[in-house]
């Protein structure tokens, strides 16, 4: 359900801006988009973890809050990363 630190090391260096970014909008999005597919994963076969629903409701919802922020700041990098992601929207 949680993501490994190796693959948040390559998400990390994938979406960072500069050699020490950790905290970018980017960087948030790929983390949390990962562990909204890994946990989507996990709905798909217990469909009645309604805890682990909510924590996939809550993410999804920090995830939306940054992507709005990042398009109202920034809509050329806003648009770059929903590309890069492969997320509708």
């Amino acid at each position: 359900m949680s993501i490994t630190n190796t693959r948040k090391t390559e998400l990390i260096k994938e979406f960072a801006t500069n050699a020490t970014d950790t905290g970018s909008p980017e960087v948030q999005v790929a983390v949390l988009t990962e562990r909204i597919s890994n946990l989507t994963t996990h709905l798909g076969v217990h469909g009645k973890d309604f805890h682990s629903r909510r924590g996939l409701l809550m993410l999804v919802s920090r995830r939306r809050r940054l992507l709005d922020y990042l398009k109202k700041t920034e809509e050329s990098r806003y648009t770059k990363l929903i590309e890069r992601l492969g997320i509708r929207r």
